[in-house]
C-alpha cells in the first residue's frame, strides 16, 4: 500500500526536474497526483500552483511540490491560498527546517537553479521531516495558516 498521494506540478521551466521527482516519489512508494505540464511549451505558473491548492484542499493529496524555472513565482503564486504553506528551499537545510519549523505542505524547487541530487535530497528530507509544534504551532497560528 503506497504512503500518502504527494501531488507534483510544474511550468516549463520544471518539466525535467518533476519527471525526476516523480520517479523519486515512486521509489520511495508515495502515490503520485501528477498535475501536469509535460513537456516544453510555455505555461503559466499560476495555473499549476492552483491546481496545486486544489488538490491539497481537496484532500487528494496530503502534501505537493511545485516547481518552476527558480521557485519563485510559483511559490508566490501557491502562497495566495490560506490553506498553503509553499516553501521555497534551497538545500536539506531549509527543507529541514520548512517542515521543522514552518509546517510547510509544499515544497518548492527551481528546475534552473537546482542540481537533481540536491532536488531528491530536499523531497526525501522534506517528505520524512515532521512538524515540531510548540512555539512553532503558535506562530504559524498567528499567521492565520490553519492545519490541514
Amino acid at each position: 500500500m503506497p504512503r500518502d498521494v504527494i501531488a507534483l506540478a510544474s511550468d516549463h521551466g520544471g518539466v525535467e526536474l518533476k519527471a525526476l521527482l516523480k520517479e523519486e516519489l515512486l521509489k520511495l512508494d508515495h502515490g503520485v497526483l501528477d498535475l501536469g505540464t509535460d513537456g516544453p511549451d510555455s505555461v503559466d505558473y499560476p495555473d499549476f500552483a492552483e491546481a496545486m491548492a486544489e488538490a491539497i484542499r481537496s484532500g487528494n493529496a496530503k502534501r505537493g511540490v511545485l516547481i518552476c524555472g527558480t521557485g519563485i513565482g510559483i511559490s508566490i503564486a501557491a502562497n495566495r491560498f490560506p490553506f498553503i504553506r509553499a516553501a521555497l528551499v534551497a538545500d536539506v537545510t531549509t527543507a529541514r527546517l520548512a517542515r521543522q519549523h514552518n509546517d510547510a505542505n509544499v515544497l518548492v524547487l527551481g528546475g534552473r537553479v537546482m542540481g537533481p541530487e540536491t532536488a531528491k535530497d530536499c523531497l526525501r528530507i522534506f517528505l520524512e521531516t515532521p512538524f515540531e509544534g510548540g512555539r512553532h504551532q503558535r506562530r504559524v497560528e498567528k499567521m492565520g495558516l490553519a492545519r490541514n
